[in-house]
């Protein structure tokens, strides 16, 4: 009689195997629930909404476009130098100051005349964050312009300013890259 004294590890590997499987799968799931995930503002509406009602939002841009222009006025402009090798078109961003900010905005229509019975909607918030998010409704008409008084910004990095103008019916948007310096 012939005894096989040779050992096998086949079920040893497979349950090595399945462990670690096991344990990648959980560490997996884990991490991927503590990172947050930011919801887009485009339109300044939820991204659900905004792409539900999109053609809505499209045809009303383009009305509010054919009779208005949307400028932010008496801000300083930089220049972004971070990223000299990206094909894309490098757009000058409104400088920031640390603390209160004052943004101030002309709404014309395509004759020149100022717009004063718009409802103005100002959104402060950063491109991948919502932390930094300021919300400003009813912004005042003075002195020929639409005035966002008090708008605090701390920290520093990129932010959008978002500008949503409504006159009747038309609506539209205006957004702009800003930068805030480290101190």
């Amino acid at each position: 009689m012939a005894s096989n004294k040779e050992k096998t590890y086949w079920p040893h590997m497979i349950l090595g195997f399945l462990f670690l499987g096991l344990t990648l799968s959980f560490w997996t799931v884990k991490s991927v629930s503590l990172m947050p995930v930011q919801e887009v503002n485009t339109f300044m509406l939820k991204y659900q909404v905004a792409d539900k009602n999109i053609n809505e939002i499209m045809e009303k841009k383009i009305a509010f476009d054919k009779k208005y222009t949307i400028v932010i006025q008496n801000v300083e402009l930089m220049e972004m130098k971070d990223n000299i090798h990206s094909k894309t078109k490098n757009v000058k961003h409104v400088k920031l100051s640390h603390g209160n900010n004052t943004f101030y905005y002309s709404v014309e229509s395509k004759e020149g005349s100022p717009v004063e019975d718009a409802n103005v909607t100002f959104f402060l918030t950063q491109p991948h964050s919502v932390a930094e998010d300021q919300l400003h409704d009813n912004i005042p008409f003075i002195n020929g312009k639409f005035q966002v008084n008090n708008v605090p910004i701390v920290h520093a990095g990129r932010y959008t300013l978002q500008l949503r103008v409504k006159v009747g019916e038309k609506i539209g948007y205006l957004e702009t890259p800003a930068y805030l310096n480290p101190q």
